[in-house]
């Protein structure tokens, strides 16, 4: 059983940052690929960014690489994604998900994540 936990979100003025913070419960978190998504109110989930146990990191589109950076710290169980130059319409709640299956590259799909953060609100003003 895996446990996440988020936070660092809240409410910040357009184009400034965030960093949301993903603790993560369990031994092997060096072997999870993490994922982050966002949910905003009447619309689906969507993926925003991932990042692989190897490193390596998937994003949903060069908009959100240019202003979203994701990293972890497997020392602390951690992960975390960096917003920077925040719009109106990343407004939404983001969750933080752990894909323990093994395998060795980080997914947008959302069905292949095992474990799911509550998710942390953010919201930008405008």
């Amino acid at each position: 059983q895996v446990q996440l936990a988020e936070s660092g979100g809240g409410l910040v003025q357009a184009g400034g940052s965030l960093r949301l913070s993903c603790a993560a419960s369990g031994r092997f978190f060096g072997s999870f690929n993490m994922g982050w998504f966002r949910q905003a109110i009447g619309k689906e989930r969507e993926f925003v960014v991932a990042i692989s146990r190897s490193g390596g990191t998937l994003y949903d589109s060069d908009s959100m690489k240019g202003r979203f950076t994701i990293s972890r710290d497997n020392a602390k169980n951690m992960v975390y994604l960096q917003m920077n130059s925040l719009k109106p319409e990343d407004t939404a709640v983001y969750f933080c998900a752990a894909d323990v299956s093994g395998r060795y590259y980080a997914t947008a799909r959302s069905d292949l994540y095992d474990y799911w953060g509550q998710g942390t609100q953010v919201t930008v003003s405008s």
